[in-house]
């Protein structure tokens, strides 16, 4: 796990300024502690931040081949590295160290750029190849390690984080254009950022540089989904499944350094831990963060997981004065607006984690690829509601209008929720998708984008993203939605945020490729029976766990906002959301606001979205550049 960054003049008569390199590379510093490197030549120039996981003696980037015409960085893992070494070896090639990295360059060799296919990892990477005077970058398959690129000043620019582009000094011109999108979705997805210019690789492509011009290409896809010939053999599913998820834990546990997983209350974290336990000779490091809100905090079930499987157990509490240090921390290691509330608990489990272990196993990805949200009960339950007479299904919502009068607090949320829910069954599948996503307030992020122009709208992204990725049952679709969307874009972000600010490695069992292509074409009747969550994992690894882990509702890894931002404490911050000229309609901010604050409703995430985007404004003195285009 690393830091990569550099770029190509497309004037070959340009040499690199190596010390701008150096910059680029230095403002990463937290991905590599452990060393740097920098590769020059003319008008190229890489550069590599190295946290040292696999062979800390001969792994140092660049790496070169023998006759140095090909030059690699690379940031990531490739967890299939031994098998794939013993295979170009008996196709010829001589390794000179025991890295991962010289297994990509070798793979380069023998297969071009049809090396990705072979890979079972997470990577980033930037390969130069003098000979064909092209530069080659990858981007894994589900997007686990970012990759940032511009086009500026007659250059290419590539960076792991958007800093490095910025050091270069490629503009940090505000794309007011997506501010709608990120008020509803809580974050930018690729291959948009909030600078005009500076993109995001998306997953599974890779981008070949040369004649001074650049062309992006896919590699790897999410499986067509054939829904007239979706896999239904419970029994098959089952054993295939068992079988690479230990698998993919096997590999994911190689390692030259300690190593630990992150252990919250839930089924995918809890099944990681019981999986490494089997493989493990000595007790696995697992790592706790709970509130002192009950109804947020999930220690007692980690406890009883880490009793279980007996490993060195370690717990943090994440209290409310936290709030300031969580939103620098945040701005810093995002570059842009990022709003999922949930970085929060993930930097202090990261923090936690690194004092220990220099790598950490998570439960990410379970969710998406075994169809285990909330939301797929939903959608699942929709399609028979749909069955019952317009009348009645359009008369339901309104019985608990009558209720809300009379309860307030956690009730009334809650009939809020059932009142959305029953609404939205009523309406289609992009409908619910948007309203959902938007916080069921997406006409009035509507109205307060009004004042910045032009926006890409939330709509408009889910209608060209169901063009391209089709499917026609809704749990499908949402399936679709959240392993192209949400979880490269929002869930694999904030962790490869968190923990590299911390200089550690997270590693992710659920997202070998392999399991995501076996489940993808999975009957939703075998991913669920009925309304049960889970299904598969519940009957494979599942059966090893304490039966609390098993029982428990599902809670995800949320922050109790709702509650911390009715704390006194915090009511001056609040008001200073709906003030000043920057951009929003204050008015509608106000009214979100009071309504959080009073109990009416709870928009404390969305909240958390306008306190990142208002700091992050007013850091990069974008606020100013809006105030003056008007």
């Amino acid at each position: 796990m690393c830091g990569i960054a550099g770029f190509i003049h497309f004037d070959r008569t340009r040499s690199v300024n190596k010390a701008i390199l150096e910059e680029m590379t230095g403002v990463v510093c937290h991905r590599g502690p452990d060393g740097e490197g920098h590769f020059v030549r003319g008008n190229v120039g890489l550069g590599h931040r190295r946290l040292s996981i696999i062979d800390l003696s001969t792994g140092d980037q660049p790496f070169y081949n023998d006759d140095r015409t090909i030059a690699l960085v690379f940031n990531g893992e490739i967890y299939n590295y031994l098998e794939l070494k013993d295979e170009l070896t008996t196709l010829g090639h001589r390794f000179l160290t025991t890295s991962d990295t010289e297994v990509i360059l070798r793979a380069y060799e023998q297969w071009g750029v049809e090396c990705q296919t072979r890979f079972n990892g997470m990577w980033a990477f930037a390969l130069w190849d003098e000979s064909r005077q092209q530069m080659f970058l990858s981007r894994d398959r589900m997007g686990e390690k970012p990759l940032y690129y511009s086009l500026y000043d007659n250059s290419f620019v590539f960076g792991s984080e958007i800093k490095s582009l910025l050091t270069f000094g490629c503009p940090d011109t505000y794309n007011t254009e997506v501010t709608e999108l990120y008020l509803s979705l809580g974050f930018v997805p690729a291959p948009y950022s909030f600078y005009k210019g500076i993109f995001k690789l998306r997953q599974g492509h890779y981008l070949i540089v040369r004649d001074g011009g650049v062309k992006e290409h896919k590699y790897w896809d999410i499986p067509r989904v054939d829904e007239s010939n979706m896999v239904t053999d419970e029994r098959k599913v089952h054993e295939a499944f068992e079988a690479l998820f230990y698998d993919s834990v096997r590999l994911r546990m190689r390692s030259d350094v300690p190593f630990g997983a992150f252990l919250s209350g839930g089924l995918d974290s809890a099944s990681v831990v019981a999986a490494m336990s089997e493989v493990s000779r000595i007790p696995i490091n697992t790592f706790t963060i709970g509130f002192s809100d009950k109804a947020f905090d999930e220690r007692q079930l980690a406890r009883e997981v880490a009793t279980k499987f007996k490993t060195d157990h370690h717990e943090f509490v994440v209290e409310p004065d936290t709030f300031d240090e969580s939103l620098v921390k945040v701005l810093h290691h995002y570059d842009e607006p990022f709003g999922d509330p949930s970085a929060i608990p993930v930097g202090y489990v990261s923090k936690i984690a690194a004092q220990k272990v220099k790598m950490v196993l998570t439960g990410d990805g379970g969710d998406e690829v075994l169809s285990g949200y909330n939301a797929y009960q939903v959608e699942k339950f929709a399609h028979q509601y749909q069955r019952i007479p317009a009348f009645a299904r359009h008369t339901l919502p309104r019985l608990t209008t009558p209720l809300k009068k009379v309860v307030n607090g956690s009730m009334r949320y809650k009939l809020n929720q059932i009142e959305r829910v029953l609404h939205s069954w009523n309406t289609s599948f992009e409908s619910r998708l948007q309203s959902k996503s938007s916080w069921h307030i997406s006409d009035r992020i509507q109205r307060m984008t009004k004042g910045l122009g032009p926006q890409i709208t939330l709509s408009e992204f889910i209608s060209d993203f169901f063009q391209t990725y089709t499917a026609t049952d809704p749990f499908y679709k949402l399936m679709l939605f959240q392993l192209k969307v949400l979880l490269p874009d929002d869930f694999l972000v904030k962790t490869d945020r968190m923990s590299m600010a911390y200089s550690l490695e997270t590693r992710i069992p659920f997202l070998d490729h392999r399991l995501v292509e076996l489940m993808v074409n999975v009957s939703k009747n075998i991913k669920m029976r009925g309304l049960e969550r889970k299904s598969v994992l519940r009957r494979t690894v599942g059966r090893k766990l304490p039966k609390s882990i098993l029982n428990a509702p599902k809670k995800g890894f949320n922050v109790p906002l709702r509650e911390w931002f009715k704390d006194r404490v915090f009511e001056e911050k609040l008001q200073t959301l709906s003030r000043g000229d920057w951009g929003l309609d204050n008015k509608i901010v106000a009214e979100i606001v009071e309504e959080t604050r009073t109990g009416k409703t709870d928009f404390g995430n969305f909240l958390w979205i306008l306190f990142v985007y208002k700091q992050w404004l007013e850091n990069s003195k974008h606020i100013t550049s809006i105030q003056g285009s008007r």
